[in-house]
Parts: structure tokens; C-alpha cells; sequence
């Protein structure tokens, strides 16, 4: 008599085999449950592996274009008039000391056409400036075609043509001889360009040598804009003198940037983007954290008898609420590892197509399991308790 009044004992593992069990019996809620988990799972850590990815490639860009460029154009802002760079600007510039390097372009009103026969007004928004050799290497620019204007060029009617313009000119390689019809003058191209990540305006222009623009054009060569390579130790301070040293009787004339900032204030937008879509990730997992406690609390519902009849026979309130929080679990769990796995694909599969660096933080990965099996326990808690309720007789008579 006493054995039979000994106190149920089940443990864990049979628990959650009779909790696996009854998930396997509804497999397709199940799946359906699990997958509104394994969505705003693969949501988070998508997005935090490919904003990684995409911070580093930024800041791989950035490193490889160096931050200490400056450039000097003439101010436009409120009581600038008509103010335009000093013709002397870029010797000046240059005897400052912190100055590793330092080069000019200079506007060339002129039209750029394929052929003698476009009309004048078809120009494709493409500009023409002058220039010297050094502005490739000041630029660290590349040459994807060709080559760029030489001391020795830089005298003759020859072109070096930007990546977009080259595309709207039509021009995609130079494997044979490629003329341009550029104020009335026939110019050989001799390169095209690279896009130039820090001066965005050249992969829209023309370049042609500053000898063969002051001869064959009749232009002065007053700066448009000077680009300075400067000392990385003396950044703020050589930024601090250059006005003065540009033009000594108006330095509030002369606007200097850093063309790097640009890039990282285009970081900092994309992790207010970032932000956003983890916002939207995080309403997927909590949509379906509700679809799980909606699946457990609707078990509980259909499964009244099926509890009424294990109280019955010896189960404990506790062994019904474990059941029911190893189901909820279990669904979670399941969820969230496929979410990880689906966010690591996606993250590697568009990283790769963009021809970035993978990254996966640990943070998504930990944090993504993590979070799915928190939202489990959350979801499966009042069903849990709800089932751990159901009075075996009542149970057994509702059936």
C-alpha cells in the first residue's frame, strides 16, 4: 500500500521525451511555430554580420585611400562673390612642411563628344579639367585601361577619361585607338580610370594635361581644386594654416574638407540603419515568440484530457509544467539554430557578392540562441502554468 502512495517520480528525460513526443505528433504547427522564431533569428544576426562586413570593407576603403587628403576648393558660401583660388596656390601649398603631396585640377570649358556630329548641347554632364601627373598618386587612384598623363604627355592633346564618363562616352576598353572630340580639337585617349572613392567629380570629367589646356585652349591655370596629401601626425594642424598659406589676403575664402569624413558619416548613417533593422528583426522574434505561446496555449486547450488522464496516474503538477516549458523550449531552440545558420547564409552569400570580408560577430550568434531560447521559456511560461491547472477530474469528464 505504501508503494502505491509513493510519490510520482519522472525524470527529466523522460519529460522532455513525452514533450518531443507530442511535438512530433503536430509536426506541421511545429515547423510553422518554429519558423516564425528561426525568421527573426535569421533577421539579428544578418544584420549584424552584414553591417560588420560592411563596416569593414568601409574602413578597408578608407584605410587604403588614407585619411589625410585635403581638399581646397574656392568658397562658395554667403559673401564669397566670385572668389577662385590664387594661380600660385599649389607652389605655396607645397613648401609648407607637413605636405607630402599635393595636386590640381583646373576647369576647361569645353564640350566632350564622340564625334564631330553630336550636338553641342548633348554633352552627358561630362566636365573637363586640366591636371598634372601627380594627381593619380595624390589620389591614389588606379589606371584601369591604359595609362595616365606623363610628363611627357602632358603637353599634347591627350585625354585620361573617369570611369562614369567613360561609360556614357561608350568607351570600354582601348584595345584599339579611341579618339574624343573635345572643344573642337581631336584628342587621343590615353587611359581610362578607376572610380575615385575621395573625388567623386572626376569619375564624371575628362582629364587632360595642364600644358596642353593652357596651349591648345588658351585657359589660366587657376586652381578649380587642390588636393593635398599631408603628414598624418599634423592632420589638424596643417588643415589649421593651409587658408592662410593659400591665399594670405583672404583665407576665409578658401574651403578645405576632408573627403575620409564623408566616407565615415556614411558609416555612421549606415549603423542608424543598422539599428532600424535590428528594430524590425527584434518585432519578428517577438511575432514569433506570440506564434509559440499561441501554439502551447492551443495544445493545452486539446490536450485537456490527455493531461487530466497523466494526473491521474500519478503526474505531478510540476512534470506538466516541465512538459510543457521542454516543448516551448525545444520549438524555440530549434528555431533560433536554424535562424543562426540561415543569418550566417545570407550574411556569407551577399558579403561575398559584394566582395567583402565575412564577418560574423559572436555576439549574433550567442545573443541569437540566446534570445530564442529566453523567448521559449517567456512563451511556453503561461501555458505551462495553465496546463499545470487543469484539474484531472474535471479534464477527464470534459472529454
Amino acid at each position: 500500500m505504501t508503494d502505491l502512495l509513493a510519490p510520482s517520480r519522472l525524470r527529466l528525460s523522460e519529460v522532455a521525451r513525452v514533450g518531443l513526443g507530442s511535438l512530433a505528433s503536430r509536426k506541421l504547427r511545429s515547423i510553422l511555430s518554429a519558423l516564425g522564431i528561426a525568421i527573426g533569428i535569421a533577421s539579428l544576426v544578418s544584420v549584424l554580420g552584414l553591417s560588420d562586413s560592411s563596416k569593414s570593407a568601409l574602413l578597408d576603403q578608407i584605410g587604403a585611400l588614407g585619411t589625410n587628403l585635403l581638399t581646397i576648393e574656392a568658397g562658395t558660401g554667403f559673401g564669397a562673390g566670385d572668389s577662385a583660388l590664387p594661380e600660385t596656390a599649389v607652389a605655396t601649398i607645397g613648401r609648407v612642411a607637413t605636405v607630402e603631396a599635393t595636386a590640381a585640377t583646373y576647369a576647361v570649358d569645353v564640350g566632350v563628344y564622340r564625334n564631330e556630329f553630336v550636338p553641342v548641347d548633348q554633352t552627358g554632364g561630362i566636365s573637363v579639367f586640366a591636371t598634372d601627373p601627380g594627381l593619380l598618386e595624390t589620389l591614389n587612384g588606379t589606371v584601369s585601361d591604359g595609362s595616365f598623363i606623363t610628363e611627357a604627355t602632358r603637353s599634347y592633346p591627350a585625354a585620361v577619361v573617369g570611369s562614369v564618363a567613360a561609360e556614357r562616352l561608350g568607351i570600354r576598353n582601348l584595345d584599339n585607338p579611341v579618339e574624343l572630340y573635345i572643344g573642337g580639337q581631336w584628342v587621343e585617349v590615353l587611359g581610362l580610370l578607376e572610380p575615385f572613392a575621395l573625388a567623386a567629380d572626376l569619375d564624371r570629367a575628362v582629364l587632360i594635361g595642364d600644358r596642353a589646356a593652357e596651349g591648345y585652349y588658351g585657359i589660366e591655370l587657376v586652381p578649380s581644386t587642390v588636393y593635398v596629401r599631408v603628414d598624418e601626425s599634423y592632420i589638424d594642424e596643417t588643415r589649421d594654416v593651409l587658408a592662410a598659406t593659400v591665399d594670405p589676403e583672404n583665407p576665409e575664402e578658401a574651403e578645405i574638407s576632408r573627403p575620409s569624413d564623408l566616407l565615415e558619416a556614411r558609416s555612421a548613417a549606415e549603423s542608424s540603419f543598422t539599428g532600424l533593422f535590428l528594430g524590425l528583426g527584434a518585432v519578428a522574434l517577438l511575432v514569433g515568440g506570440i506564434g509559440v505561446a499561441n501554439v502551447m496555449v492551443i495544445g493545452v486547450i486539446e490536450r485537456r484530457s490527455e493531461i487530466g488522464l497523466r494526473r491521474a496516474i500519478g503526474a505531478t503538477r510540476a512534470h506538466i509544467r516541465r512538459q510543457f516549458l521542454i516543448e516551448a523550449l525545444t520549438l524555440a531552440s530549434l528555431g533560433g539554430t536554424v535562424g543562426v545558420l540561415l543569418g550566417v547564409a545570407v550574411t556569407y552569400v551577399y558579403a561575398t557578392a559584394q566582395g567583402w570580408r565575412v564577418i560574423i560577430p559572436p555576439i549574433a550568434l550567442i545573443g541569437g540562441i540566446a534570445a530564442a531560447v529566453l523567448i521559449g521559456a517567456i512563451a511556453g511560461l503561461y501555458p505551462a502554468i495553465r496546463a499545470a491547472k487543469v484539474s484531472p477530474t474535471e479534464a477527464l469528464r470534459s472529454d
